[in-house]
């Protein structure tokens, strides 16, 4: 039996369908689903049984779990409520990475690109450079301490993996309001105006709509996850992995691919950035994914033009943007 935290959220729900596919159905998803529509990402899901986030730990699911996906935790880049990310993205993670070590069960969990902050220390996973990492943001930071957190545990799963998600894009998002990807806001702009608003630069080294981003296709990203758990890997290769493509693409590239998916005519407006989120905003990311390509070495990303194409086509113009 899997359990998967974060079910109903973006990448647990695709990760959920995904399992469904290859015959997996023996699945406890664990969650909150309060008054959003994070219930449809699931809909057509195929699962054992449903535990609340508050029940998981006092529930029999950690007596019979061959495997946990960690992904629930607040995901949202501009969460301002320290003592909130703490009690969830820290102290409930740290609770299931003992469960997890005592029960002997392997667990991957969710990290973040965030805690790589502005990009001055670059972009690499490994561990002796995480010490290094400066978040520019709480979200970000909270990510970064349970990452320490865990890198100092002597007693861990059989297997561990904190995987630093990068920009990831997809099906399922739809609930995340403001905290959607690009392609999804792109895609409601032109449907709506035929027009897409961009941030200006406010930085002289780059131009408007020149900004770079680690963008990953959300089918990407769970088949990866799926292989973590396939490949049942042994407790030498625990620790944290980047989950990006390796390759950065600029905001303009981006949605000039979402306008191609459409078949409109480009109109991208620039305007001035917030100045609450300017200095804390990421110009560049790019993933150092060799771990992650020594782990999995026949895997082959998704080009951007055809994961925008069927996201697009097969996703936001046929199912309202659901898996």
């Amino acid at each position: 039996m899997l359990v998967v935290t974060g079910a109903a959220g973006f990448i647990g729900s695709c990760l959920v369908h995904e399992l469904n596919k290859i015959g997996i159905t023996d699945i406890i998803i664990v969650d909150q689903f309060e008054s959003g529509d994070k219930w449809k990402n699931l809909r057509t899901a195929k699962f054992k049984d449903f535990i609340p986030t508050s029940k998981f730990l006092e529930s029999s699911a950690l007596s019979s779990a061959e495997f946990i996906y960690h992904l629930g935790a607040c995901s949202s880049t501009t969460e301002l409520d320290m003592d909130f990310l703490w009690q969830n993205n820290v102290l409930y993670s740290q609770k299931i990475f003992r469960a997890a070590a005592l029960k002997k069960i392997p667990l991957l969990y969710a990290s973040s690109g965030a805690t790589y902050g502005n990009g001055d220390q670059g972009y690499s996973d490994d561990h002796k450079k995480i010490d290094q990492l400066i978040p520019l943001n709480p979200y970000g930071w909270s990510k970064q301490v349970f990452d320490q957190w865990v890198l100092k545990q002597k007693k861990a799963p059989p297997f561990y993996a904190g995987v630093k998600f990068f920009n990831v894009y997809g099906p399922n998002e739809g609930h995340k309001g403001e905290m959607r990807s690009l392609v999804n806001k792109a895609y409601y702009q032109i449907k709506d105006t035929h027009k897409v608003r961009l941030f200006k630069s406010h930085k002289k080294e780059y131009q408007d709509g020149e900004q770079l981003r680690d963008f990953i296709y959300v089918k990407d990203v769970v088949a990866i996850l799926i292989e973590f758990y396939k490949k049942k890997l042994p407790q030498n290769k625990s620790g944290l992995y980047n989950l990006g493509t390796g390759k950065a693409h600029t905001f303009k590239e981006l949605v000039l691919a979402v306008y191609q998916a459409m078949k409109v005519e480009p109109s991208i407006i620039y305007f001035d950035m917030p100045e609450n989120i300017r200095n804390q905003y990421q110009y560049y990311t790019e993933a150092k994914i060799d771990k992650i390509t020594k782990l999995f070495p026949k895997f082959k990303f998704t080009s951007l033009d055809k994961a925008v194409f069927d996201y697009v086509s097969n996703h936001l113009l046929r199912k309202d943007g659901h898996y």
